[in-house]
């Protein structure tokens, strides 16, 4: 059994003539900054590979190709932000991978199925912040049990797991990470079990063990319809109701990539639930498409779909049913608002056929049940009462930096009616509502970013909003005794930083003038003696001046990484030692 060590300092590539019966090879304290492709093809019979302490930051996914014995990966102290998870396939015996105290800042979902036959991963001492929770659902030890090759038997695998030392945001995505920390009979093995959260700021410095999370909810969308049609020039509303944990967001585009340029309110009625309008006003044939709803948030994304078709408005005097269809409903407790809203949609699409029958069958006896007539002339009542109400003289009366006051006029309003109040900065589509008392007439935006322009608008609730009830301002207008007071406090500023910073500078010179010239002489004479005594510790014999060149183009924070492995490498070498009488090669 060969065992190969290759810890030349000056080696920049993977080497080519290792022995073809090699069983172990180390690579370790070079300047190596890639694998290549196919880099070890040839060693068909390596069992343990250990690539550490070097300089390595690019892997290719044909790197460890023909590797089928390899049972243990080691890559530990490298470069690495990225590891090719597909590359795990050409080592179906690798058990062991090492991956600690590298740059790797996230795990793709479908790595899963890569880390099925690992018992050892450690992935600590990187930038990992979270883990998809696609990645717990397909990874054995977090979905379950492992179903063995040979039998259909339910075999359960301990795997050791190592992520501390990670800045972990704590949130719904590792619940399910966080919570099998907690358990202490488990098919996980931590290294650490006490890890903790960086963030969010509420969960900085908690242990797993302490911290409660809920779980992700992958979105659920439904549209209010899946077709509709619509005569030409007609308003037409498409909602679309969604939910899940965190709360989704919504957005609305086109199948052909044709840009939505429509109004759209959005609200959040309560945790988890949100839904989105966007309003075709006057629609032509070139509206006529299918729209798409999107909903997404942490655990992933769905959407629904609705068609809408436009038609040619029909000439007849055949008189229009006098109850609306409504849709079908995305839950009991909102039936009463679906239903409002797709009778008020039927009322906006069928406006001119509305005029047409009045005028054509103006001199037609009325039939039908007296109830049934109470109950039309009621909602018409309300549905007119509705229009009627108006919003006029929209403006700013205060705005700073952060807050705008806005104040408007209502005509027309009796003591039930509302308002809607939507704001967004000027450009974006979606605006965000806004809650306001309907006795008032006024209302106070806070939490504005400074220097922004923003547009707010205000209508009659349920209707989308005109030109005349929008504005447009910006939040850079800080009043003039602010301004006065921050100029004179930039003039007294400066002028004590020209009379008292030529001072300090004279005294710097003068203690840096003291003391630099001795400290840096006892700083070189002490890095010189450590370095030679480092140089003596290595496997092969080397002349003091390689050494004094070595150190002297190298980077502080290289040198003291390769010091810090230095124990990594001697425990690695005692423990080969204590296998047996085995020969090592030098490279």
């Amino acid at each position: 059994a060969r065992s190969v060590l290759c810890n030349d300092p000056d080696m920049y590539e993977i080497p080519v003539n290792i022995p073809v019966d090699t069983v172990k090879l180390r690579i370790e304290k070079t300047v190596i900054r890639r694998i290549p492709t196919e880099a070890f093809y040839y060693l068909v019979d390596l069992k343990y590979l250990w690539v550490t302490y070097n300089s390595v930051a690019s892997i290719d996914i044909s790197s460890f190709y023909n590797l089928k014995q390899l049972h243990e990966l080691r890559l530990d102290g490298n470069l690495l932000s990225t590891f090719p998870w597909e590359s795990l396939a050409e080592m179906p015996n690798l058990r062991t991978l090492d991956l600690h105290n590298n740059k790797v800042t996230s795990i793709p979902a479908d790595a899963g199925r890569y880390l099925r036959n690992l018992t050892y991963l450690d992935l600590s001492s990187n930038k990992l912040t979270t883990l998809p929770s696609d990645l717990m659902d397909i990874w054995p030890p977090f979905s379950g049990a492992i179903v063995s090759k040979n039998t259909d038997i339910l075999v359960t695998q301990r795997v050791i797991l190592g992520f501390q030392d990670n800045p972990w945001f704590c949130d719904c995505r590792i619940s399910k990470l966080i919570e099998f920390s907690k358990i202490v009979d488990t098919s996980i093995v931590l290294l650490d079990p006490l890890v903790s959260c960086s963030g969010p700021e509420s969960l900085a410095g908690i242990l797993f063990q302490r911290a409660e999370l809920e779980q992700c909810l992958k979105p659920s969308v439904m549209t209010s319809a899946t077709k509709i049609t619509s005569p030409l020039g007609s308003n037409v509303l498409l909602r679309c109701d969604a939910t899940g944990y965190p709360t989704p967001q919504l957005t609305w585009t086109r199948s052909d990539n044709i840009p939505v340029n429509y109004t759209v309110i959005q609200e959040t009625p309560g945790e988890g639930v949100r839904w989105s309008i966007i309003s075709l006003t006057g629609i032509s044939y070139k509206d006529a498409g299918e729209y798409r709803c999107k909903a997404k948030n942490l655990a992933g994304m769905s959407e629904a779909a609705v068609t809408v078709t436009v038609q040619e408005p029909e000439r007849t005097t055949t008189p229009l049913p006098t109850t609306p269809t409504t849709t079908a409903l995305v839950s009991t407790e909102r039936s009463t608002s679906m239903t409002f809203t797709d009778k008020k949609q039927s009322r906006l699409m069928l406006d001119g056929k509305k005029i047409s029958k009045a005028a054509t069958n103006g001199n037609k006896k009325q039939t039908g049940d007296s109830s049934k007539k109470s109950e039309d002339m009621s909602l018409n009542t309300a549905g007119m009462a509705e229009q009627n109400v108006t919003v006029k003289n929209l403006r700013v009366i205060s705005e700073t930096d952060e807050r705008v006051t806005l104040t408007w006029k209502t005509v027309n309003a009796t003591g039930n009616s509302a308002v809607t109040v939507l704001y967004s900065k000027y450009g974006e589509k979606d605006m965000l509502p806004l809650s306001t008392d309907s006795n008032k007439n006024k209302v106070t935006i806070d939490g504005l970013q400074p220097s922004t322009q923003y547009m707010a608008c205000v209508s009659p609730k349920g209707v989308p909003p005109t030109k005349e009830q929008c504005v447009v301002f910006s939040t850079d207008g800080l009043n003039d005794e602010s301004s006065s007071q921050f100029s004179i406090l930039i003039v007294a500023s400066s002028a004590a930083c020209v009379v008292i910073l030529p001072l300090i500078f004279f005294l710097l010179y003068k203690v840096l003038k003291l003391h630099l010239k001795p400290k840096s002489a006892k700083e070189a004479e002490l890095a010189k003696e450590t370095y030679v005594q480092f140089e003596t510790l290595s496997l092969k014999p080397r002349t003091l001046s390689a050494g004094d060149q070595l150190w002297a183009r190298r980077y502080t924070d290289e040198s003291e990484r390769l010091l810090l492995c230095s124990r990594s490498s001697m425990d690695s070498q005692m423990t080969f030692k204590s296998e047996g009488s085995r020969s090592e090669y030098l490279c």
